[in-house]
């Protein structure tokens, strides 16, 4: 446990960034399970796409990555 206040409050801000990040992550992992399972549509498309485009804004996850998950979704549903 930290001692200084400074570390402690740090703690604290790290905390609640990792839960942060993993709600965005979560989300967008569980449209990506639903668009995989052929239960997709139009709309969760587009909400999948948002969901990944707000994660890369918000630095969750890279922007060459959410680009590269959307396009290998554009091409799973072409050839589906």
């Amino acid at each position: 446990m930290p001692l200084i206040k400074s570390a402690k409050k740090k703690l604290k801000q790290d905390k609640k960034r990792s839960s942060r990040n993993l709600s965005y992550e979560d989300a967008y992992k569980k449209e990506l399970k639903k668009i995989k399972s052929k239960k997709s549509s139009e709309k969760s498309i587009q909400s999948f796409y948002s969901k990944i485009d707000r994660a890369a804004k918000k630095n969750i996850i890279h922007k060459n990555k959410a680009n590269r998950l959307k396009s290998r979704i554009s091409k799973l549903i072409k050839h589906a």
